[in-house]
């Protein structure tokens, strides 16, 4: 009998997690659909993320439209050579997918060629970078969470000349990210 009333007891419980649930996933929506279209961001705004690399970051997802669950940005390649300083996210999930050209990524020890076609996922705590490889590139790139992402390409856009090694690690630091190394360079 005992065993009937914790089976019976477990399985009426089923329907309160199955609720929570749906509550929580309506909690990430912003309520409405919305469109943005080929080469606009969500905004308005085209970041450039001067003194790191010369490439322009579009909002098409914002952390405001998901609860900070989730953003995603459209990066167009404008630094052949170029890319980020080896870095983590401390507290994000990082998401590639190459629309065109091709890159050479490093997360953690192994080094990833990624071109048209390829996603990479890169996962929190782990050092990455990458190098674009080609003369044009483009990317759409997604942080779950949202984090500071948007906050950090508008202060990198802001920058006038390039930025030194300690304000660039000052920057990252202040959006959830640390500068653990140099950036990628071709073998």
């Amino acid at each position: 009998m005992k065993r009937r009333n914790f089976i019976f007891s477990a399985l009426s419980t089923i329907p309160i997690f199955s609720f929570a649930k749906v509550k929580l996933s309506r909690e990430m929506q912003t309520g409405k659909p919305f469109k943005v279209n080929s080469g606009a961001a969500r905004f308005g705004t085209h970041y450039k993320m001067k003194g790191v690399t010369l490439n322009t970051l579009d909002i098409k997802i914002s952390g405001r439209d998901t609860n900070g669950g989730l953003s995603v940005f459209e990066q167009t390649g404008q630094t052949p050579y170029g890319g980020p300083p080896l870095h983590i996210h401390i507290d994000q999930d990082e998401w590639f997918f190459v629309t065109e050209g091709e890159y050479l990524f490093q997360c953690g020890k192994e080094k990833f060629h990624v071109q048209a076609g390829d996603t990479i996922f890169l996962p929190r705590n782990v050092p990455h970078a990458f190098i674009q490889l080609t003369e044009k590139a483009r990317t759409i790139v997604s942080y779950m969470p949202a984090g500071k992402m948007e906050a950090f390409f508008a202060v990198t856009d802001k920058w006038e000349s390039p930025p030194s090694k300690n304000e660039i690690a000052k920057v990252f630091s202040e959006h959830g990210m640390k500068v653990v190394g140099e950036p990628l360079k071709i073998d």
